[in-house]
């Protein structure tokens, strides 16, 4: 069973121009990305929140810093990703059927503070994780570790079946 830190705002009374701010501890789920597994580390983690309700809605902001440790996208080391994370949800008092006046994080006046927070790491994370920024990877050829043992295996064998191609090519 998944642990889900939630927030009931009603035990937050705010009034238009009113503002809430608070530490919230948040539980953050593994992602799996690209077939991969990576970890929060640590799982629960202290995250700043702000409620600031106006007149025409509520605005609800969280900032934390996440780590991650899972395998490099290129070598399949260990890598470690820092990753600050600042958003920010809108919910209006009335949305009526826009999607963009709501926030999906809230239902029956509880606030999703752990299907948020990790939504947010989410939108935050590089095209590939790395465990350095010039990783080179793995060999094609043999599967070593090019950062621990760089080489080379020269020229590779031309597949036989374009010979008569290369002949033709000769002939010209």
């Amino acid at each position: 069973m998944v642990e889900m830190t939630t927030l009931d705002l009603r035990t937050i009374k705010l009034r238009s121009g009113d503002q809430f701010r608070g530490e919230q501890e948040i539980r953050l789920e593994p992602f799996e990305l690209g077939g991969q597994r990576y970890l929060p580390v640590p799982q629960t983690l202290p995250a700043a929140l702000t409620i600031t309700r106006a007149s025409t809605g509520t605005v609800f902001e969280l900032a934390f810093d996440a780590r991650l440790h899972g395998p490099c996208f290129r070598c399949l080391g260990d890598a470690v990703l820092d990753v600050p994370v600042s958003a920010r949800e809108y919910q209006a008092v009335s949305p009526g059927d826009d999607e963009e006046l709501r926030t999906a994080y809230l239902e029956d006046d509880r606030l999703d503070l752990s299907t948020w927070a990790r939504d947010a790491v989410a939108l935050e994370l590089p095209d590939k994780i790395l465990c350095h920024p010039d990783c080179a990877g793995l060999c094609a050829v043999c599967g070593k570790d090019l950062n621990d043992e760089p080489h080379d295996h020269g020229e590779p064998e031309p597949d036989s079946r374009w010979s008569a191609l290369a002949e033709l090519r000769d002939r010209l």
